[in-house]
Protein backbone atom coordinates (compact mmCIF):
# COMPACT_ATOMS: atom_id res chain seq x y z
CA UNK A 1 0.00 0.00 0.00
CA UNK A 2 1.39 3.25 -1.28
CA UNK A 3 1.55 5.54 1.90
CA UNK A 4 1.45 9.43 1.62
CA UNK A 5 1.71 12.16 4.84
CA UNK A 6 -0.79 15.03 4.57
CA UNK A 7 1.36 17.80 6.71
CA UNK A 8 -0.96 20.18 8.22
CA UNK A 9 -0.23 23.65 8.66
CA UNK A 10 -3.01 26.16 7.97
CA UNK A 11 -5.55 23.79 6.42
CA UNK A 12 -7.31 22.51 9.17
CA UNK A 13 -10.34 21.69 7.02
CA UNK A 14 -11.16 18.76 4.61
CA UNK A 15 -13.28 20.28 1.71
CA UNK A 16 -11.42 21.56 -1.19
CA UNK A 17 -7.79 21.21 0.33
CA UNK A 18 -5.96 20.60 -2.48
CA UNK A 19 -2.44 19.59 -0.47
CA UNK A 20 -5.19 16.82 1.27
CA UNK A 21 -6.42 15.60 -2.73
CA UNK A 22 -3.02 15.97 -4.00
CA UNK A 23 -2.11 13.06 -1.39
CA UNK A 24 -4.72 10.82 -1.74
CA UNK A 25 -4.30 10.95 -5.94
CA UNK A 26 -0.71 9.25 -5.19
CA UNK A 27 -1.48 7.39 -2.38
CA UNK A 28 -3.78 4.52 -1.00
CA UNK A 29 -2.77 5.25 2.65
CA UNK A 30 -2.37 8.80 3.79
CA UNK A 31 -1.21 9.82 7.02
CA UNK A 32 -2.72 13.31 8.39
CA UNK A 33 0.33 15.00 10.84
CA UNK A 34 -0.02 18.10 12.98
CA UNK A 35 3.48 19.18 14.73
CA UNK A 36 3.02 21.17 17.40
CA UNK A 37 6.05 23.87 16.80
CA UNK A 38 7.92 25.18 20.03
CA UNK A 39 9.40 27.88 17.18
CA UNK A 40 5.76 29.12 16.50
CA UNK A 41 4.32 28.42 19.58
CA UNK A 42 7.37 30.03 22.04
CA UNK A 43 7.27 32.85 19.07
CA UNK A 44 6.66 36.20 20.77
CA UNK A 45 4.00 36.88 18.76
CA UNK A 46 2.16 34.36 19.41
CA UNK A 47 -1.14 34.96 21.07
CA UNK A 48 -3.04 32.80 23.97
CA UNK A 49 -6.51 32.86 21.91
CA UNK A 50 -5.28 32.53 18.59
CA UNK A 51 -3.81 29.47 20.15
CA UNK A 52 -7.09 27.84 21.41
CA UNK A 53 -8.98 28.73 18.54
CA UNK A 54 -6.38 26.87 16.45
CA UNK A 55 -6.49 23.72 18.97
CA UNK A 56 -10.24 23.20 18.81
CA UNK A 57 -9.91 23.65 14.81
CA UNK A 58 -7.44 20.85 15.12
CA UNK A 59 -9.95 18.81 17.97
CA UNK A 60 -13.03 19.10 15.04
CA UNK A 61 -10.23 18.46 12.31
CA UNK A 62 -9.50 14.99 14.40
CA UNK A 63 -12.97 14.11 14.76
CA UNK A 64 -13.61 14.32 10.99
CA UNK A 65 -10.94 12.58 10.40
CA UNK A 66 -11.95 9.68 12.89
CA UNK A 67 -15.12 9.54 11.03
CA UNK A 68 -13.67 8.89 7.61
CA UNK A 69 -11.50 5.84 9.58
CA UNK A 70 -8.76 8.44 10.03
CA UNK A 71 -6.37 9.58 12.79
CA UNK A 72 -4.74 12.76 13.32
CA UNK A 73 -1.26 11.72 14.17
CA UNK A 74 0.43 15.03 16.59
CA UNK A 75 3.82 15.38 17.28
CA UNK A 76 5.95 17.53 19.13
CA UNK A 77 9.18 19.41 18.32
CA UNK A 78 10.91 20.38 15.58
CA UNK A 79 9.14 20.00 12.23
CA UNK A 80 12.54 18.59 10.28
CA UNK A 81 12.59 16.09 12.97
CA UNK A 82 9.14 15.44 13.23
CA UNK A 83 8.13 14.94 9.66
CA UNK A 84 11.20 12.82 9.05
CA UNK A 85 9.90 10.90 11.81
CA UNK A 86 6.88 10.00 10.43
CA UNK A 87 7.54 9.70 7.31
CA UNK A 88 10.50 6.81 8.25
CA UNK A 89 8.02 4.89 10.46
CA UNK A 90 5.36 4.77 7.56
CA UNK A 91 7.26 4.42 4.96
CA UNK A 92 5.88 7.28 3.27
CA UNK A 93 6.12 8.01 -0.15
CA UNK A 94 5.69 11.98 -0.33
CA UNK A 95 4.72 14.29 1.87
CA UNK A 96 1.99 17.00 0.80
CA UNK A 97 1.65 19.99 1.95
CA UNK A 98 -0.05 23.55 1.27
CA UNK A 99 2.58 26.32 0.59
CA UNK A 100 3.02 29.04 2.98
CA UNK A 101 4.87 32.39 2.15
CA UNK A 102 5.78 33.74 5.84
CA UNK A 103 9.72 34.11 5.89
CA UNK A 104 10.20 30.89 9.13
CA UNK A 105 7.62 29.09 6.61
CA UNK A 106 9.77 29.22 4.08
CA UNK A 107 12.84 28.28 5.81
CA UNK A 108 11.08 25.61 7.68
CA UNK A 109 10.01 23.86 4.57
CA UNK A 110 13.45 24.04 2.79
CA UNK A 111 15.06 22.99 5.83
CA UNK A 112 12.21 20.27 6.25
CA UNK A 113 12.46 19.21 2.58
CA UNK A 114 16.61 19.15 2.73
CA UNK A 115 16.09 16.26 5.85
CA UNK A 116 13.89 13.96 3.87
CA UNK A 117 14.64 11.03 1.60
CA UNK A 118 10.93 11.39 0.34
CA UNK A 119 9.90 15.14 -1.66
CA UNK A 120 7.99 17.38 0.03
CA UNK A 121 5.56 18.24 -2.49
CA UNK A 122 3.70 22.20 -1.78
CA UNK A 123 0.52 22.73 -3.23
CA UNK A 124 -1.44 25.82 -3.42
CA UNK A 125 -4.27 26.60 -1.04
CA UNK A 126 -3.23 29.60 1.48
CA UNK A 127 -4.76 32.11 -1.05
CA UNK A 128 -7.43 32.07 -3.41
CA UNK A 129 -4.48 32.40 -6.83
CA UNK A 130 -1.19 32.23 -5.56
CA UNK A 131 1.19 34.63 -5.61
CA UNK A 132 3.49 34.05 -8.66
CA UNK A 133 0.18 33.86 -10.60
CA UNK A 134 -0.40 37.17 -10.26
CA UNK A 135 1.97 39.60 -12.39
CA UNK A 136 2.63 41.90 -14.45
CA UNK A 137 3.66 41.18 -18.18
CA UNK A 138 7.50 41.73 -17.29
CA UNK A 139 7.14 39.11 -14.70
CA UNK A 140 7.92 41.33 -11.78
CA UNK A 141 5.52 41.68 -8.92
CA UNK A 142 2.78 43.94 -8.72
CA UNK A 143 3.34 46.72 -5.72
CA UNK A 144 0.18 48.47 -5.68
CA UNK A 145 -3.32 46.95 -4.94
CA UNK A 146 -5.07 48.70 -7.78
CA UNK A 147 -3.54 46.96 -11.03
CA UNK A 148 -2.76 43.99 -8.89
CA UNK A 149 -6.34 43.59 -8.44
CA UNK A 150 -7.35 44.08 -12.06
CA UNK A 151 -4.91 41.52 -13.25
CA UNK A 152 -6.33 39.44 -10.29
CA UNK A 153 -10.02 39.79 -11.93
CA UNK A 154 -8.69 39.55 -15.18
CA UNK A 155 -8.04 35.77 -14.63
CA UNK A 156 -10.83 32.84 -14.56
CA UNK A 157 -13.40 33.08 -11.70
CA UNK A 158 -13.58 30.49 -9.61
CA UNK A 159 -16.45 27.85 -10.32
CA UNK A 160 -18.12 25.21 -8.74
CA UNK A 161 -16.40 22.16 -10.21
CA UNK A 162 -12.76 23.69 -9.20
CA UNK A 163 -14.11 22.74 -5.23
CA UNK A 164 -12.72 19.59 -4.03
CA UNK A 165 -14.73 17.47 -1.87
CA UNK A 166 -14.07 16.23 1.24
CA UNK A 167 -12.94 12.67 1.45
CA UNK A 168 -15.74 10.09 2.10
CA UNK A 169 -12.41 7.55 3.66
CA UNK A 170 -9.62 7.51 4.95
CA UNK A 171 -6.61 5.04 6.53
CA UNK A 172 -5.32 4.81 10.18
CA UNK A 173 -1.55 3.51 10.48
CA UNK A 174 -2.48 2.07 14.13
CA UNK A 175 1.05 0.93 15.03
CA UNK A 176 2.21 4.95 15.03
CA UNK A 177 2.46 6.91 17.92
CA UNK A 178 0.57 9.83 18.57
CA UNK A 179 0.73 13.21 21.15
CA UNK A 180 -2.25 14.46 22.88
CA UNK A 181 -3.12 17.83 21.63
CA UNK A 182 -2.48 20.54 24.81
CA UNK A 183 -5.93 20.61 26.62
CA UNK A 184 -5.07 24.44 27.58
CA UNK A 185 -4.95 27.29 26.69
CA UNK A 186 -8.65 26.25 25.87
CA UNK A 187 -11.64 28.52 24.18
CA UNK A 188 -14.67 29.93 26.17
CA UNK A 189 -17.59 28.19 25.99
CA UNK A 190 -18.66 32.13 25.46
CA UNK A 191 -16.38 32.53 22.94
CA UNK A 192 -18.11 34.68 19.76
CA UNK A 193 -15.71 32.54 17.12
CA UNK A 194 -16.25 29.13 17.93
CA UNK A 195 -13.78 26.54 15.96
CA UNK A 196 -13.87 24.25 13.32
CA UNK A 197 -14.95 23.33 9.71
CA UNK A 198 -18.73 23.55 10.00
CA UNK A 199 -18.76 26.90 12.04
CA UNK A 200 -16.94 28.46 8.97
CA UNK A 201 -19.19 26.80 6.59
CA UNK A 202 -22.53 27.66 8.54
CA UNK A 203 -20.87 31.33 8.59
CA UNK A 204 -20.53 31.60 5.04
CA UNK A 205 -23.79 30.73 4.32
CA UNK A 206 -25.87 33.07 6.55
CA UNK A 207 -23.66 35.79 5.46
CA UNK A 208 -24.51 34.69 1.40
CA UNK A 209 -28.16 33.03 1.79
CA UNK A 210 -30.59 34.80 0.14
CA UNK A 211 -31.87 38.31 -1.64
CA UNK A 212 -31.63 39.89 2.05
CA UNK A 213 -28.01 38.29 2.47
CA UNK A 214 -25.57 40.56 4.95
CA UNK A 215 -23.67 40.07 1.47
CA UNK A 216 -25.63 42.64 -0.07
CA UNK A 217 -25.60 45.57 2.47
CA UNK A 218 -21.87 44.54 3.22
CA UNK A 219 -20.46 47.81 1.58
CA UNK A 220 -22.98 50.25 3.56
CA UNK A 221 -22.75 48.21 6.82
CA UNK A 222 -18.85 47.00 6.46
CA UNK A 223 -17.46 49.85 8.03
CA UNK A 224 -19.88 50.04 10.90
CA UNK A 225 -18.41 48.15 13.95
CA UNK A 226 -21.87 48.72 16.24
CA UNK A 227 -23.31 46.91 13.57
CA UNK A 228 -23.24 42.95 12.69
CA UNK A 229 -22.48 43.66 8.74
CA UNK A 230 -19.29 41.72 8.05
CA UNK A 231 -18.56 37.59 7.76
CA UNK A 232 -16.66 37.19 10.92
CA UNK A 233 -14.52 34.27 8.75
CA UNK A 234 -11.36 36.01 9.27
CA UNK A 235 -10.01 33.45 12.04
CA UNK A 236 -11.36 30.53 10.44
CA UNK A 237 -9.40 32.01 6.68
CA UNK A 238 -6.37 32.43 8.93
CA UNK A 239 -6.21 28.47 9.93
CA UNK A 240 -7.51 27.41 6.64
CA UNK A 241 -10.84 26.20 8.23
CA UNK A 242 -12.48 26.91 5.39
CA UNK A 243 -11.33 27.36 1.74
CA UNK A 244 -10.31 30.96 0.51
CA UNK A 245 -11.39 29.70 -2.97
CA UNK A 246 -14.69 28.50 -1.75
CA UNK A 247 -15.16 31.99 0.14
CA UNK A 248 -14.08 33.04 -3.16
CA UNK A 249 -16.53 31.33 -5.19
CA UNK A 250 -19.28 32.36 -2.59
CA UNK A 251 -18.49 36.01 -3.75
CA UNK A 252 -18.79 35.10 -7.41
CA UNK A 253 -22.24 33.66 -6.64
CA UNK A 254 -23.90 35.81 -4.82
CA UNK A 255 -22.65 38.62 -7.58
CA UNK A 256 -24.40 36.55 -9.95
CA UNK A 257 -27.49 35.77 -8.44
CA UNK A 258 -27.58 39.56 -6.67
CA UNK A 259 -30.84 40.93 -6.84
CA UNK A 260 -29.79 44.62 -7.75
CA UNK A 261 -27.41 46.94 -9.16
CA UNK A 262 -26.06 48.14 -5.27
CA UNK A 263 -26.81 44.33 -3.63
CA UNK A 264 -24.31 43.81 -6.64
CA UNK A 265 -21.81 46.01 -6.07
CA UNK A 266 -21.72 44.94 -2.32
CA UNK A 267 -20.93 41.52 -3.10
CA UNK A 268 -18.28 42.94 -5.41
CA UNK A 269 -16.78 44.94 -2.70
CA UNK A 270 -16.58 41.55 -0.20
CA UNK A 271 -15.02 40.14 -3.21
CA UNK A 272 -12.51 43.30 -3.22
CA UNK A 273 -11.33 42.17 0.21
CA UNK A 274 -11.06 38.65 -0.45
CA UNK A 275 -8.35 40.12 -2.95
CA UNK A 276 -6.57 42.26 -0.45
CA UNK A 277 -5.68 39.12 1.16
CA UNK A 278 -4.23 37.68 -1.42
CA UNK A 279 -2.53 40.61 -2.60
CA UNK A 280 -0.67 41.02 1.06
CA UNK A 281 0.41 37.65 0.95
CA UNK A 282 1.70 38.41 -2.64
CA UNK A 283 3.99 41.56 -1.39
CA UNK A 284 4.98 39.04 1.91
CA UNK A 285 6.10 36.48 -0.77
CA UNK A 286 8.23 39.03 -3.03
CA UNK A 287 9.21 41.61 -0.38
CA UNK A 288 9.94 39.71 2.73
CA UNK A 289 11.89 42.65 4.30
CA UNK A 290 8.35 43.70 5.40
CA UNK A 291 8.50 41.64 8.58
CA UNK A 292 11.21 43.34 9.79
CA UNK A 293 10.79 47.41 8.45
CA UNK A 294 9.09 49.49 6.35
CA UNK A 295 8.72 48.74 2.89
CA UNK A 296 9.13 51.75 1.80
CA UNK A 297 12.84 51.79 3.36
CA UNK A 298 13.12 55.49 4.20
CA UNK A 299 10.36 55.66 6.59
CA UNK A 300 12.78 52.72 8.47
CA UNK A 301 14.67 56.30 9.84
CA UNK A 302 11.25 58.02 11.42
CA UNK A 303 12.53 59.24 14.71
CA UNK A 304 10.16 57.14 16.41
CA UNK A 305 8.80 57.84 20.48
CA UNK A 306 9.54 55.25 22.13
CA UNK A 307 7.50 56.12 25.34
CA UNK A 308 6.23 52.86 27.04
CA UNK A 309 4.06 54.62 29.24
CA UNK A 310 1.66 55.61 26.59
CA UNK A 311 1.74 52.51 24.40
CA UNK A 312 0.78 50.79 27.43
CA UNK A 313 -2.11 52.83 27.60
CA UNK A 314 -3.41 52.72 24.48
CA UNK A 315 -2.88 48.02 24.46
CA UNK A 316 -4.89 49.04 27.74
CA UNK A 317 -7.79 51.01 26.05
CA UNK A 318 -7.24 53.95 28.34
CA UNK A 319 -6.66 56.61 26.12
CA UNK A 320 -9.49 58.90 26.54
CA UNK A 321 -10.68 58.60 23.31
CA UNK A 322 -13.95 56.74 23.53
CA UNK A 323 -13.81 55.02 19.50
CA UNK A 324 -9.83 54.04 20.45
CA UNK A 325 -10.79 52.60 23.76
CA UNK A 326 -13.31 50.87 22.79
CA UNK A 327 -11.63 48.85 19.79
CA UNK A 328 -8.71 47.85 22.23
CA UNK A 329 -11.01 46.89 25.06
CA UNK A 330 -12.71 44.65 22.52
CA UNK A 331 -9.47 43.08 21.24
CA UNK A 332 -8.65 42.16 24.42
CA UNK A 333 -12.01 40.27 25.46
CA UNK A 334 -12.53 38.52 22.72
CA UNK A 335 -9.51 38.25 20.69
CA UNK A 336 -10.53 40.38 17.57
CA UNK A 337 -11.98 43.83 16.36
CA UNK A 338 -13.54 45.27 13.24
CA UNK A 339 -11.75 45.92 10.72
CA UNK A 340 -12.18 50.08 10.50
CA UNK A 341 -11.86 50.10 14.06
CA UNK A 342 -8.11 48.63 13.36
CA UNK A 343 -7.57 51.70 10.72
CA UNK A 344 -8.27 53.98 13.73
CA UNK A 345 -6.10 52.37 16.59
CA UNK A 346 -3.19 52.08 14.25
CA UNK A 347 -3.32 55.49 12.76
CA UNK A 348 -3.76 56.33 16.68
CA UNK A 349 -0.84 54.89 17.90
CA UNK A 350 1.52 55.72 14.82
CA UNK A 351 -0.12 59.10 14.24
CA UNK A 352 -1.02 60.66 17.35
CA UNK A 353 1.50 59.20 19.86
CA UNK A 354 4.48 58.46 17.27
CA UNK A 355 5.07 55.40 17.96
CA UNK A 356 6.63 52.68 16.14
CA UNK A 357 4.06 50.81 13.99
CA UNK A 358 5.75 47.55 14.74
CA UNK A 359 4.89 47.68 18.34
CA UNK A 360 1.32 48.00 17.53
CA UNK A 361 1.60 45.05 14.70
CA UNK A 362 2.96 42.60 17.48
CA UNK A 363 -0.01 43.66 19.91
CA UNK A 364 -1.75 42.68 17.62
CA UNK A 365 -0.04 39.58 16.63
CA UNK A 366 -0.41 38.57 20.34
CA UNK A 367 -3.87 39.36 20.63
CA UNK A 368 -5.82 38.67 17.49
CA UNK A 369 -7.06 35.02 16.83
CA UNK A 370 -7.03 36.11 13.19
CA UNK A 371 -3.70 37.56 13.42
CA UNK A 372 -1.80 36.50 10.38
CA UNK A 373 1.86 37.52 9.38
CA UNK A 374 1.03 38.66 5.81
CA UNK A 375 -2.43 40.40 6.57
CA UNK A 376 -1.68 41.78 10.36
CA UNK A 377 1.72 43.48 8.30
CA UNK A 378 -0.04 45.14 5.04
CA UNK A 379 -2.47 46.61 7.53
CA UNK A 380 -0.69 48.12 9.81
CA UNK A 381 2.31 49.17 7.20
CA UNK A 382 -1.06 50.98 5.12
CA UNK A 383 -2.54 52.60 8.36
CA UNK A 384 1.40 53.51 9.04
CA UNK A 385 1.83 54.96 5.56
CA UNK A 386 4.60 52.54 5.26
CA UNK A 387 3.94 50.56 2.55
CA UNK A 388 2.55 49.62 -0.90
CA UNK A 389 0.19 52.88 -1.03
CA UNK A 390 1.40 55.70 -2.98
CA UNK A 391 1.22 58.55 -0.75
CA UNK A 392 -0.43 57.61 2.57
CA UNK A 393 2.34 59.18 4.78
CA UNK A 394 -0.08 62.03 5.59
CA UNK A 395 -3.55 60.23 6.01
CA UNK A 396 -4.43 60.82 9.32
CA UNK A 397 -7.42 59.73 10.93
CA UNK A 398 -9.35 62.15 13.38
CA UNK A 399 -10.14 59.48 16.34
CA UNK A 400 -13.08 61.73 17.07
CA UNK A 401 -14.32 61.59 13.83
CA UNK A 402 -14.40 58.00 12.93
CA UNK A 403 -16.51 57.41 16.34
CA UNK A 404 -18.89 60.10 15.05
CA UNK A 405 -19.32 59.00 11.60
CA UNK A 406 -18.74 54.69 11.83
CA UNK A 407 -20.52 55.27 15.24
CA UNK A 408 -23.06 57.60 15.27
CA UNK A 409 -25.09 56.43 18.60
CA UNK A 410 -22.15 55.35 20.63
CA UNK A 411 -23.57 52.04 20.84
CA UNK A 412 -19.62 50.58 19.83
CA UNK A 413 -18.37 52.32 22.49
CA UNK A 414 -21.22 52.08 25.14
CA UNK A 415 -20.89 48.31 24.76
CA UNK A 416 -16.77 48.01 25.54
CA UNK A 417 -16.47 51.02 27.72
CA UNK A 418 -19.24 50.62 30.64
CA UNK A 419 -18.52 53.79 31.92
CA UNK A 420 -19.25 55.81 29.52
CA UNK A 421 -22.57 54.11 28.98
CA UNK A 422 -24.99 57.02 30.95
CA UNK A 423 -23.17 59.99 28.34
CA UNK A 424 -25.54 61.32 25.97
CA UNK A 425 -25.20 60.75 22.50
CA UNK A 426 -23.53 64.15 21.76
CA UNK A 427 -20.81 63.99 23.80
CA UNK A 428 -19.88 59.87 23.71
CA UNK A 429 -17.29 60.81 21.57
CA UNK A 430 -15.25 63.24 23.04
CA UNK A 431 -16.88 63.34 27.01
CA UNK A 432 -14.53 66.03 28.27
CA UNK A 433 -16.79 68.76 26.26
CA UNK A 434 -19.18 67.95 28.98
CA UNK A 435 -19.30 70.27 31.52
CA UNK A 436 -18.95 69.43 35.00
CA UNK A 437 -22.80 69.20 36.04
CA UNK A 438 -22.88 67.19 32.96
CA UNK A 439 -20.20 65.08 34.10
CA UNK A 440 -22.25 64.73 37.56
CA UNK A 441 -25.41 64.11 35.93
CA UNK A 442 -23.92 61.33 33.45
CA UNK A 443 -21.64 59.69 36.69
CA UNK A 444 -19.31 59.86 34.93
CA UNK A 445 -16.12 62.42 35.88
CA UNK A 446 -13.28 63.08 33.39
CA UNK A 447 -10.35 62.39 35.27
CA UNK A 448 -12.02 59.85 37.56
CA UNK A 449 -14.12 57.47 36.09
CA UNK A 450 -12.98 57.50 32.42
CA UNK A 451 -9.30 59.41 31.45
CA UNK A 452 -8.80 62.72 29.65
CA UNK A 453 -7.33 61.97 26.34
CA UNK A 454 -3.64 61.56 26.38
CA UNK A 455 -2.70 63.50 23.73
CA UNK A 456 -4.35 66.53 21.63
CA UNK A 457 -4.60 65.12 18.44
CA UNK A 458 -4.27 68.60 16.25
CA UNK A 459 -0.39 68.90 18.06
CA UNK A 460 0.34 65.49 17.36
CA UNK A 461 -0.99 65.29 13.59
CA UNK A 462 1.36 68.90 13.03
CA UNK A 463 3.89 66.68 15.14
CA UNK A 464 3.95 63.60 12.96
CA UNK A 465 3.98 65.61 9.71
CA UNK A 466 6.93 66.89 10.69
CA UNK A 467 8.54 63.79 11.66
CA UNK A 468 7.49 62.07 8.44
CA UNK A 469 8.48 64.81 5.93
CA UNK A 470 12.16 65.05 7.86
CA UNK A 471 12.62 61.45 6.59
CA UNK A 472 11.27 61.83 3.27
CA UNK A 473 13.74 65.17 2.48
Amino acid sequence: MRTAVWWIRRDLRLTDNQALTAALKHAERVIPLFVLDPGLLQSRYVGEKRLAFMLGGLRSLATEIAARGGRLIVRSGSPVQAVADVCAACKAEAVYAERDFSPYAVTRDANVAAALSAPLVLTAGVTIRPPDQVRKDDGTPYTVYTPYSRRWRALPPIVRSEILPAPRELCDEPHLPSAPLPVQPSQPKSTPFPSGEGEAKARLSAFIKGENAPIYTYSEQRNRPDLEGTSGLSPYLRFGMISPRLAALAAYTAIENAPNAAARASADTWLSELIWRDFYFAILHHFPHVRRGAFRSEFDAVAWDKDETLYTTWCAGQTGYPFIDAAMRQLIAIGWMHNRARMAVASFLVKDLLIDWRWGERWFMQMLIDGDPAANNGGWQWSAGTGTDAAPYFRIFNPVAQGQKFDPTGAYVRRWVPELRTVPDNFIHEPWRMARSDQLRAGCIIGRDYPAPIVDHAQARARVLAAYKAVKV
